[in-house]
């Protein structure tokens, strides 16, 4: 969007916060950037530049607008609805791949060369991988200094940087504020008491409109107790990170979601953030999706009484997948006891200062060796599940934010006792696939005949080439129409 001129223009000067993310205005005159719904007043048109991203921004050396923060701004809504290399690739630097691999690491979980990747994502984002995962260290840095009392040697390398000095040069360049500064400023305008050691509280920004009755009411019934519950108006479970473990609460909020994140090692910060993030689909455009689907006359009235519908993600989609199938022809409750029962036996005990919280999810490799005969499943289901869990743990199957989509439902419906609502429901919440449609399920096909749409899944499938390619959303507002925990926010 960055290269249409006049429509960023436009969207600058209407102060549009529905446009953050999807690009970056750069001021010529005072060499600051902004996110187009910055409070100040608009530049001339010929002072401004544009720029796809905010690693473009600084490697132009353009410093962050103290009033709009665009460093904070919603994710571009591209990358999670395609699957194309470039948007494969913006999922792994916001797992933190670059930095924990380097850009061969990178390349490598592509099957691309590194000279390959960084001509691609330079030509699209204006900046190479080095540079998009340096401002997301940057970003971390400030959150750190601003959230925590953590000295500042420590923020440093728990945001990524290699050294003392590279961090003070990159905070001061990006932001025009030495590191103390920083902290200075957030310190005279906090008006949050201070969080407790090891807690970090923060807000993850959104595009209006948002609506959390499905999206945290499905979250927290089906929540598997002990890894996740609803407590005090705020969702909250467990994380497996890359350097120990966490437990996040996420509470919706007008205008954003309060995150509070209590991690065992602050390296993982980003990593936490990003996971959140999907898990609750907040880089979504819900103006795109609302206005496609609006243009069925029988969903625009279900659009209308609540826009903003978002699709549930999750922090693990190994984890998603064993559950998926554990809920096979089973309600929610009893997927939600199969799966803690299945935590139990093969989970990782922690500790919850807040009491709720006792295990993480086991990974693949744990569940590896598990006893088939020790699930009260039904055999052909417990075939289901050891086959999985193989096919995860040996490799064979990949669901990673890098993933292929369509590969990834190719090897799906290879194994044994996936059909394709199983098959589907992954890709919708696991890999993220926006199109990710389910016709044959029963809530979708009881909605659509009391809707006056075609019931048949072949019928209903091919009237739905109209809501591509936000199927999946379209599928949350059929939901909707049922009376269904997962459909209400918790009181």
């Amino acid at each position: 969007m960055h290269t249409d001129t006049e429509r960023c223009v436009r969207a600058v000067q209407s102060k549009d916060s529905r446009f953050d993310g999807w690009f970056f205005t750069a001021v010529l005159t005072t060499g600051i950037y902004c996110r187009p719904s910055c409070p100040v007043v608009p530049p001339k048109p010929e002072n401004m530049t544009f720029y796809p991203s905010a690693a473009a921004c600084q490697q132009a050396g353009f410093r962050a607008c103290k009033r709009c923060r665009p460093d904070t701004s919603p994710g571009s809504p591209e990358w999670n609805a395609r699957a194309d290399t470039v948007a494969r690739a913006m999922r792994l630097i916001g797992d933190g791949v670059v930095d924990r691999e380097g850009v061969p690491g990178l390349a490598a979980r592509l099957g691309y060369s590194t000279r390959q990747i960084e001509r691609q994502i330079g030509a699209e984002l204006g900046a190479g991988p080095l540079a998009l995962a340096r401002a997301q260290r940057a970003q971390t840095a400030r959150l750190l200094i601003e959230t925590t009392a953590l000295p500042l040697a420590e923020v440093a390398f728990a945001a990524g940087f290699s050294s003392v000095r590279t961090f003070n040069e990159t905070v001061r360049e990006v932001f025009a504020l030495a590191p103390g500064e920083l902290r200075a400023r957030a310190a005279r305008s906090a008006a949050a008491p201070v969080p407790a050691p090891g807690v970090i509280t923060l807000r993850l920004p959104y595009r209006e409109p948002l609506d959390p009755s499905n999206l945290f009411g499905h979250l927290a019934a089906t929540a598997v107790p002990g890894v996740e519950e609803w407590r005090d108006g705020a969702y909250r479970r467990t994380l497996r990170l890359p350097h120990g473990h966490a437990t996040v609460a996420l509470a919706p909020r007008p205008g954003h979601i309060a995150c509070r994140l209590a991690l065992t090692d602050p390296r993982d910060l980003t990593i936490a953030i990003n996971r959140c993030r999907r898990l609750l689909d907040l880089d979504a455009d819900p103006v795109a999706v609302d206005e496609r689907l609006r243009a069925d006359p029988v969903l625009r009235p279900l659009v209308d009484a609540a826009p903003g519908r978002r699709v549930p993600g999750t922090v693990d989609a190994a984890e998603f997948a064993v559950r998926a199938v554990l809920g096979q022809q089973v309600s929610t409750a009893a997927a939600r006891t199969h799966a803690a029962r299945l935590v139990r036996a093969h989970g990782e005990s922690i500790m919850d200062p807040e009491g709720g919280l006792t295990h993480l999810f086991p990974p693949p490799a744990a569940l590896a060796g598990l006893d088939p005969e020790a699930r009260a499943l039904p055999r052909s289901r417990r075939t289901t599940l050891t086959t999985l869990v193989t096919a995860l743990a040996d490799g064979s199957l990949g669901l990673g934010v890098d993933s292929d989509w369509e590969e990834a439902r190719a090897v799906l419906h290879a194994l044994p006792g996936f059909g394709p609502w199983t098959v589907e429901v992954i890709a919708m919440r696991a890999l993220g696939d926006p199109d990710a449609f389910l016709p044959g399920d029963l809530g979708v096909r009881r909605a659509a005949h009391a809707l006056g749409l075609p019931a048949t899944p072949a019928a209903l499938t091919a009237h739905a080439a109209g809501w591509r390619p936000w199927r999946a959303y379209a599928v949350q507002y059929l939901w909707a129409t049922d009376d269904h925990p997962v459909n209400h926010l918790p009181s």
